[in-house]
């Protein structure tokens, strides 16, 4: 930190002691209770978008014709004099981002599946996000009306996963629905009003605003805008705001409709405009007394930023020994990625097993496939290692990886992934070999030539092959083979090396069963120098 000359007390939350004494100031005000926030989650053809439309049409206010103009990423609306503020997110990687950076958004989640399809893995994601931020769920059952609507099989799928309805012996919240007759709406409506009140949702009006970034971007015309949702307190236009590490005065302020308002409450939702630059979801906003207060704590958040980033202390197999040392760490998370069912159970099975005096073990998620933005973005969030077992990490998943520093493990053996589970608890893990990845193909075509066997016509996608590395085979993002390289030529010519952009042609040693449309991963093992 001394190149920063950045002192650690701001460690925890940027600016922190300058908001504290003004929060010290408005100790005393009163707390009135607030709107609640939902987000509506589930698997994308399951009609989140479908509810959420009908319930925006339905409450157009008198006078107001015609819908919302510009999309902003939430709207509000008033049943009976009570509000519910709707956030219309991309799903639940952004949820989840914004929890990552330390804003819990959301008071209820509301879980949208199919009666005609059921749960999907995209519905479990959702579950289990919305249950490792802490917020309560309700379920909708949507597409009741289709012919092969069945409502039951899905409420069987739902107990077995450990979501306890109401009447079914638990206590989540649940109901029926369709955008087509309108059935149920009014119904989910009347469930996430009943438990906000039973939540007793409440904020202070009169102390000095803050919230937090929902989505902005950068408008050639009006400049830096931000789509904010308010916590607590009124925040005005001429308002002085810091968001994240970017500040300005606000010059305006719109609702969904793009219509100019005066000032956002707690639980709205507006734009607004005056920033100096375009700050990210998930960034804090905090009203401010001066531009040279705003100044102060904006140029702190850059290089506390700036800090973590090159500090950051994600949990990863290789710290966590550390971290239990220093009282860091309690709990351990694990996000389980398998090829098969039953590889999913077995690995959960054994990680039950595993006890250690001073840390929790928790399996926050768990599932089929390979390892996409969804668990890293949870990862993040929740401070937690993926665990992948034969399969592999999209490039968006990998990017996402080494940007938030989350640890990807990938295991062939199951028992190779539980040693190092528990080496690393008792900070015994020291792994002699590192893979690297060098490179991946896909394959265009496969030809079948006499005394030679299978051979993968490919195109190199990233990195490089060469002669004595190792390859996987994937189908579909999940291993189906691991084999050594045999032969590799460019055209008919032998060759030690083909690179990104080039074709080859590929036989392995023992696997043949390669088809048009497989991936390849080429890597080699490396003496490791992580301690």
């Amino acid at each position: 930190c001394d190149e920063f000359n950045v002192d650690f007390q701001f460690e925890d939350e940027y600016g922190v002691d300058i908001l504290d004494k003004e929060k010290e100031l408005y100790a005393d005000a009163e707390y009135e209770p607030r709107p609640p926030v939902v987000t509506i989650m589930g698997h994308v053809d399951h009609g989140k978008t479908s509810i959420l439309d009908y319930i925006r049409n339905t409450n157009v206010v008198a006078g107001e014709a015609g819908g919302i103009t510009q999309h902003i990423g939430a709207y509000q609306i008033e049943i009976n004099k009570n509000k519910i503020t709707f956030i219309d997110t991309p799903g639940h990687e952004a949820f989840t981002a914004m929890r990552a950076r330390g804003a819990n958004v959301t008071d209820i989640a509301v879980i949208v599946v199919a009666a005609n399809e059921g749960m999907k893995p995209q519905t479990k994601e959702a579950i289990d996000h919305a249950k490792a931020a802490g917020v309560p769920i309700i379920v909708a059952i949507n597409k009741v009306d289709l012919p092969d609507a069945n409502v039951n099989r899905v409420i069987a799928q739902l107990l077995d996963y450990g979501v306890m309805l109401e009447q079914y012996g638990g206590d989540v919240p649940w109901c029926t629905t369709s955008v087509v007759t309108g059935e149920g709406i009014l119904n989910l409506i009347e469930l996430i009003l009943i438990m906000a009140e039973m939540m007793e949702l409440k904020a202070r009006r009169k102390v000095p605003g803050s919230g937090v970034v929902l989505e902005a971007e950068k408008d050639p015309r009006m400049g830096s805008i931000a789509t904010i949702l308010v916590q607590e307190g009124t925040i005005k236009k001429g308002d002085i705001i810091v968001c994240g590490p970017t500040h300005g005065r606000i010059r305006r302020i719109e609702n969904e409709r793009g219509q100019e308002i005066k000032q956002l409450y707690p639980s709205d939702v507006g734009r607004i405009f005056g920033l100096n630059d375009v700050p990210k979801a998930g960034d804090l906003v905090n009203q401010v007394d001066s531009e040279k207060t705003a100044r102060a704590i904006s140029t702190e958040r850059n290089q506390i930023r700036l800090e973590r980033e090159k500090y950051q202390n994600q949990a990863s197999l290789q710290n966590i020994f550390e971290r239990i040392r220093d009282e860091q760490l309690k709990e351990l998370n694990l996000i389980i990625k398998a090829d098969t069912d039953g590889s999913v159970e077995a690995l959960a099975d054994s990680f039950a097993k595993i006890s250690h005096p001073q840390v929790i073990l928790n399996i926050i998620h768990k599932s089929v496939g390979g390892i996409n933005e969804a668990d890293v973005s949870l990862a993040a969030a929740s401070d937690a290692v993926i665990i992948g077992f034969r399969v592999r990490a999209n490039q968006q998943a990998k990017k996402m990886a080494e940007e938030e520093k989350v640890d990807i493990r990938l295991y062939q053996v199951i028992y190779d992934a539980i040693e190092d589970v528990e080496a690393s608890l008792e900070g015994m893990l020291q792994p002699e070999y590192k893979e690297h990845i060098i490179g991946t193909a896909s394959v265009r075509q496969v030809f079948k030539i006499k005394k030679v066997g299978t051979v993968a016509g490919c195109q190199i996608e990233s990195g490089y092959v060469r002669k004595g590395c190792k390859v996987r085979v994937y189908r579909n993002d999940v291993m189906i083979a691991e084999d050594n390289l045999a032969t590799l030529k460019h055209y008919a010519e032998d060759v030690e090396e083909v690179r990104a952009g080039s074709e080859c042609g590929i036989t392995l040693e023992n696997f043949s069963d390669i088809k048009e449309g497989d991936i390849l991963e080429f890597y080699v093992l490396e003496e490791s120098t992580k301690k």
